[in-house]
């Protein structure tokens, strides 16, 4: 069984800024030899509810890591980090 994606996407059809994202995502995990995953703001309630005006969202194991822009550096310092280290470790 494979280990579950360090990073979630959460985005909507036709969002610009969730394309860049995705982007920016893909090339900083295959880099450093993650997974990601995406999920669909609008097909689940509670994310709508919790996030439709962020999107995009980050997710790094499960914890809002960015929205609206990916900052890379930041999200490759976040990866470099032991899974469920707080940002401010």
């Amino acid at each position: 069984m494979s280990e579950p994606a360090r990073i979630t996407v959460v985005s909507r059809v036709n969002c610009h800024l969730c394309e860049v994202a995705k982007e920016v995502v893909d090339r900083v995990a295959t880099e450093v030899g993650v997974t990601w995953t995406e999920v669909d703001v609008d097909a689940d309630p509670a994310l709508l509810a919790e996030y439709s005006d962020l999107v995009p969202v980050i997710l790094v194991d499960g914890r809002v890591h960015d929205y609206w822009r990916v900052d890379e550096a930041r999200l490759r310092r976040a990866l470099a980090a032991e899974p469920g280290t707080p940002p401010w470790m």
